[in-house]
């Protein structure tokens, strides 16, 4: 059989069950969906492989023509006779996690963005603040302002975009400093000299896959 199907797991199961009922191996290549596909699939009983999609584009560059229903013929035929690398997929509250991780390293990133093009656009007309934050910066951007009133609109609207990205920041880092106390395995690593809160959850959180045991999860706390 060969068809399409909506990328959804209630769609996928129903066809699997009219067309391949009795199944040994379902394919799925890694992808953003990936983990969502598997752990609903997985829950309905199906027998499902995520596939390392980096072992698969050797197959996959072989075919001239590059489209989906290629890519489905190519994946299928590793399938078939074995070759292939699985993938343990994680947890979905480990992806939470990593969002989490994510999510606070790009408001920090776009936050010192904007603090150096506050400060970038306070060099151009010879004020240099050597401090980065906290009153003596304000009173920096509040004497340049007095100087130059057309700077007034940009220098008003930067530091308010830092501060309530300060803000986020802030709630963020919280939540993140919840989980690793509830964490016993982050709480054995910031024992550690040197490991605090974010280092010991970005550690923790990859090895918090779906495919690990009780036992597995203990022995790795022993460990940490």
């Amino acid at each position: 059989f060969e068809g399409k199907v909506e990328s959804n797991p209630a769609a996928i199961e129903q066809l699997l069950k009219q067309r391949a009922p009795t199944a040994v191996k379902v394919g799925l290549e890694t992808g953003p969906t990936s983990p969502w596909l598997w752990h609903e699939l997985h829950a309905a009983g199906v027998p499902v492989i995520c596939i390392d999609a980096r072992y698969t584009q050797a197959v996959l560059s072989m075919r001239i023509n590059k489209t989906d229903r290629n890519d489905a013929q190519g994946l299928a035929q590793p399938m078939r006779v074995g070759w292939y690398r699985e993938v343990k997929v994680k947890q979905l509250a480990a992806h939470v996690d990593s969002a989490m991780l994510a999510s606070l390293a790009l408001i920090v990133s776009q936050r010192c963005g904007l603090e150096n093009q506050i400060r970038g656009v306070m060099k151009n007309f010879g004020q240099r603040c050597k401090v980065t934050k906290g009153a003596g910066r304000e009173r920096a951007v509040l004497l340049l302002m007095r100087h130059h009133q057309r700077l007034r609109d940009v220098l008003v609207l930067l530091p308010a975009a830092r501060d309530a990205l300060r803000e986020q920041e802030a709630a963020l880092t919280a939540k993140v400093r919840e989980r690793t106390l509830a964490s016993p395995a982050c709480r054995r690593l910031m024992t550690m000299p040197g490991v605090g809160s974010m280092t010991a959850f970005a550690v923790v959180t990859p090895w918090r896959a779906a495919t690990c045991t009780r036992q597995e999860m203990s022995c790795f706390q022993d460990r940490a």
